[in-house]
């Protein structure tokens, strides 16, 4: 295929908004992600937002489309999107319906559910460095939605379990636990930009990854980790190793997606349970 006919393919690819292989799978509950359909993609793209937060807006199937993020916190109940285009700004209805997720009780050391006041002035400093990253919106448009599983190992239920730590209810599960033990590689999901790394209170030695427009992963519990802030790396790149740093009962990974800075089920991303690490699906 000579140059110009290449660049002809690529512009009819973009135009008919196939740039990414597959949206994620929807889901309108509490902790899911919401695809809506907010207008023809020959038209520039509208910006969409969603409870004040601007959201990510991408061009599949001759349509543009809002992939939203739904924090675990938000009540289900009708809301509304806000979607400005160059006739003004309209409101799309969405009805998030209600989800039961499990209860997990954990018991863990003492020192990690109450704080000293030296550790609780630790966490609130490393919550508003993490919260940055979590809510990174960069420009470029994801390379892709479909993640590779980062870790080989048996999946737990546990994204948005209540969680009990010696008695006392904290905040749900805002991740997927991946079974593995001490050392297992730990590889990107998908192409993206390191945004953050360290060893943090509750998260042990972490890294954050943002793919693109508010898409972003977490790795989370490593025993190490072999990038740096601002590094960029490919899908299947080995990232880390699998440990049992910060609060944890045991060795495994803990894996987060986060969209428009909410934190969503990884699940909805994955292949089926089974797939190995490091291959695309």
């Amino acid at each position: 295929m000579n140059t110009r006919i290449r660049v002809f393919a690529l512009l009819a690819l973009f135009a008919g908004g196939a740039a990414l292989a597959a949206l994620p799978r929807a889901a309108a509950v509490p902790g899911g992600v919401l695809v809506v359909d907010v207008g023809d993609a020959a038209q520039p793209a509208p910006r969409v937002e969603w409870q004040g937060r601007e959201v990510l807006v991408l061009p599949e199937g001759g349509r543009h489309r809002a992939i939203v993020g739904v924090a675990l916190a938000v009540d289900p109940g009708n809301y509304s999107l806000q979607i400005t285009d160059a006739a003004g700004t309209r409101t799309h209805p969405v009805r998030i319906e209600a989800k039961k997720y499990r209860e997990q009780k954990l018991t863990v050391a003492p020192g990690q559910v109450d704080l000293s006041p030296g550790d609780a002035a630790r966490v609130e400093k490393e919550q508003a460095q993490l919260r940055a990253s979590y809510d990174s919106f960069s420009p470029a448009l994801p390379a892709t939605f479909t993640l590779l599983q980062p870790t080989p190992g048996p999946r737990s239920d546990s994204f948005g379990a209540r969680r009990v730590f010696n008695g006392q209810s904290r905040n749900p599960h805002s991740g997927l636990d991946i079974a593995a033990a001490t050392g297992t590689p730990i590889v990107a999901a998908a192409d993206g930009t390191v945004l953050e790394t360290g060893d943090f209170f509750f998260n042990g030695n972490t890294v954050i990854i943002d793919h693109g427009r508010g898409f972003v992963t977490l790795y989370v519990h490593l025993s190490a980790y072999a990038v740096k802030k601002g590094d960029v790396v490919k899908a299947g790149q080995p990232i880390g190793k699998v440990g049992a740093t910060g609060r944890v009962t045991g060795a495994h990974l803990h894996f987060g997606v986060l969209l428009n800075g909410a934190s969503v089920d990884p699940a909805l991303f994955l292949a089926p349970a089974g797939q190995r690490a490091g291959t695309q699906h």
